[in-house]
């Protein structure tokens, strides 16, 4: 999330991804300000005009927030209020009306007090690491973006290269270049990139891209183990042991090993883990969660204000909290073990 303090009661935040919208509906209570650009539609007045016809204006307004709330689990936030600002005077102050915002949206809070908790939510997503990942074969190049637990794919690049059997006029060097256009648009500053797939193409490629200036200072990492490539290759990168090992750091890795540590547990069946939303709410109640994951259908299947309360609440008492989705397979687990597994610091008796 880019965030600037304007003041010791305002900030403005750029939300830059799903886990950045979903801190934002954190952190937005009800009575909070909330300013933004926005359009509305204004009723002409002149003579002979339609009465159901209107301008739509550009206009920046002041929302006392009232409704808040996650449209379509994920990908968009709705805040919803009465307008107490505006900078157009045919706007009415005391009316309603909602903003809709998107990843890449921009808008200012103004809180009365800002809490240190929210405050945390701001900054959490701020250090993390994104990775590049590129599943190269001298077929095909899948790409993705991994940033938190959230994987983004870019299309994959097809080299032309007919295969053993066919006399081509294949050139590598072409290829690599299509695959480097496509990796520079994915890559943002301090991305690492990681390159993996069957054969040699991948150090080949490492070594086409650190002969340009552009890749030079970048963190490259060429991978063994993982024989496939396009999209294929990056899925069972994102599952493997390696990217636990090379990866220690980032959410995923982290998500994947608290994942593996509740399923051991539950082999021997031990208290020490929670599945599903009552379970863990009864663990937090009693203080007992060192380390929760959850996924969208934790949200979807639950009251959605309860259960950002229960966030909430669970992070205050110092919990560590990780959302996943659907784009990763460790995202389809812990969807597949209720939506909401946490491990604990003392067993808990059923």
């Amino acid at each position: 999330m880019i965030i600037k303090t304007i003041d010791e009661n305002s900030i403005s935040v750029i939300a830059e991804d799903s886990d950045d919208l979903l801190n934002l509906r954190r952190i937005i209570k009800e009575n909070d300000k909330v300013i933004g650009d926005t359009t509305r539609v204004l009723k002409q007045e002149k003579d002979y005009s339609r009465p159901d016809k209107g301008e739509r204006i550009k206009v920046r307004i002041a929302l006392l927030a009232e409704k808040i709330s996650l449209d379509d689990v994920l990908d968009r936030l709705r805040i919803g209020g009465t307008i107490s600002e505006s900078s157009n005077e045919a706007v009415p102050h005391g009316s309603h009306h909602s903003f809709t915002l998107k990843i890449g949206d921009g808008i200012t809070i103004f809180k009365k007090k800002w809490n240190p908790v929210d405050k945390k939510l701001l900054e959490s997503n701020n250090n993390q690491t994104g990775f590049i990942l590129v599943a190269i074969d001298t077929a095909d190049c899948g790409i993705g973006r991994l940033k938190g637990t959230h994987l983004e794919f870019f299309p994959n690049i097809y080299s032309g290269s007919g295969g053993k059997r066919y006399k081509t006029n294949f050139n590598i060097e072409k290829f690599f270049e299509q695959v480097q256009k496509s990796v520079s648009t994915a890559k943002k500053d301090n991305d690492s990139i990681i390159i993996f797939g069957p054969g040699e193409t991948k150090k080949r490629f490492s070594n086409f891209l650190q002969k340009l200036q552009e890749f030079q200072k970048l963190n490259i990492q060429v991978v063994e183990g993982i024989d496939s490539g396009g999209e294929d290759g990056i899925f069972t990168f994102t599952k493997s042991q390696t990217m636990k090992e090379i990866m220690s750091d980032s959410k995923l890795a982290k998500v994947s090993s608290i994942i593996d540590e509740v399923m051991v547990l539950a082999n021997k069946k031990s208290r020490k883990f929670s599945m599903g939303f009552e379970e863990t709410f009864t663990a937090n109640q009693m203080g007992a969660v060192d380390s929760m994951v959850f996924s969208d259908k934790a949200i979807q299947e639950n009251n959605e204000q309860q259960m950002i309360d229960f966030l909430n609440d669970a992070e205050i008492k110092g919990v560590k909290i990780y959302s996943v989705d659907a784009t990763t397979d460790i995202g389809l687990r812990v969807t597949g073990l209720g939506g909401i597994i946490s491990l604990l610091r003392y067993p808990i008796e059923s």
